[in-house]
């Protein structure tokens, strides 16, 4: 059968704050001994690094 089907509904969206780029490397400046560029990783602090948030089904500010 063949025709317009609805996608599924997913439960998660990507990060506003991030959009969806959760982990950055950051060059600390100069090289190790062997050569190697010298970096540290930063996450996202909004998705803890995963890139995605959970979708609520509420709108922000409205009371229950």
């Amino acid at each position: 059968m063949t025709g317009l089907t609805s996608a599924p509904q997913s439960l998660t969206r990507v990060c506003p704050d991030c959009d969806g780029f959760a982990s950055a490397a950051i060059t600390l400046g100069g090289r190790d001994r062997r050569g190697h560029l010298r970096t540290i990783t930063a996450h996202c602090p909004a998705c803890n690094g995963l890139g995605v948030t959970l979708t609520r089904r509420t709108r922000e500010g409205a009371r229950a």
